[in-house]
């Protein structure tokens, strides 16, 4: 139930559709004379698109995310690499048969670096369809032929394609592994995603060690206007929300101890 309120909410939440709902209330209110319901429907749909496409509001929001887990001091033992799914095109590779990266391909290329930097590591891939509406192969699927074109053998991949959202992900990756004690497992992942992402591992018993890539900030960015092209400054903002929503959301369900995960004092 949780997966599905979630992705309905998200769905009428997001920045863009928020607007056009909007927009499209205004004109239902003019429709029937509510010249203020109108006006302020619409002033409210352009302030959450200028300020979503315009400004830093976007970085500004994703950059406290992306600074809460530094990445360590490369180990000199590692067990297991965990990624998770988020770096594919899941529609196109479906159709195509390929391994067509999105924004969130980083994830994949580091894991490839890992992959070939501990060759004794196993490498988990947990990400199968989270979505609701749109057809698409699952992670897990695809990773297996971008890995091994990189040079990972088949035989060191445990594929999870059966989890829906980071909370599945921590769930089933340990069924999948049982870690054992003292073992050093890295977990790989968006640096925004990173704090969710710990405290739904740690919260399932599974001790890994932060690894983020992916990261869509400088950390220099401040207050202003046109500071990205509106695309990606409409992308971040969505992805920053989404996070921000997305603790609070795991926090108030109880799913995670703290509405702002940090590192381990």
């Amino acid at each position: 139930m949780f997966f599905y309120l979630s992705k309905i909410f998200w769905f009428f939440a997001q920045p863009l559709n928020f607007a056009i709902f909007l927009l499209a209330a205004g004109l239902v209110a003019s429709f029937f004379g509510r010249r203020r319901l109108f006006r302020i429907a619409t002033f409210a749909s352009l302030m959450i698109l200028a300020l979503a496409t315009w400004t830093s509001l976007g970085s500004l929001m994703l950059n406290p995310l992306e600074e809460r887990f530094q990445r360590p001091a490369q180990p000199a033992r590692v067990d297991g690499i965990i990624v998770l799914g988020g770096g594919f095109e899941g529609a196109i590779n479906l159709v195509r048969g390929g391994y067509e990266l999105n924004s969130g391909g980083d994830r994949m290329v580091e894991t490839a670096i890992l992959a070939r930097r501990y060759p004794d590591a196993k490498v988990v891939i947990s990400g199968g369809t989270g979505t609701l509406v749109l057809e698409g192969e699952g992670d897990a699927d695809t990773a297996p032929r971008l890995l091994e074109a990189l040079g990972v053998a088949r035989d060191r991949l445990i594929l999870e394609n059966r989890s829906r959202n980071t909370y599945e992900n921590a769930l089933f990756s340990k069924e999948m592994v049982t870690p054992k004690p003292g073992e050093t497992w890295l977990l790989v992942t968006s640096a925004f995603h990173m704090p969710r992402s710990m405290a739904l591992f740690a919260k399932a018993g599974f001790d890994v060690t932060a690894w983020p890539v992916d990261y869509r900030t400088s950390g220099e960015e401040g207050v202003g206007l046109f500071t990205d092209n509106p695309a990606d400054s409409l992308q971040n903002t969505t992805m920053a929300m989404r996070e921000w929503i997305g603790l609070l959301a795991y926090w108030l369900s109880g799913r995670i101890d703290d509405p702002f995960p940090g590192p381990k004092s």
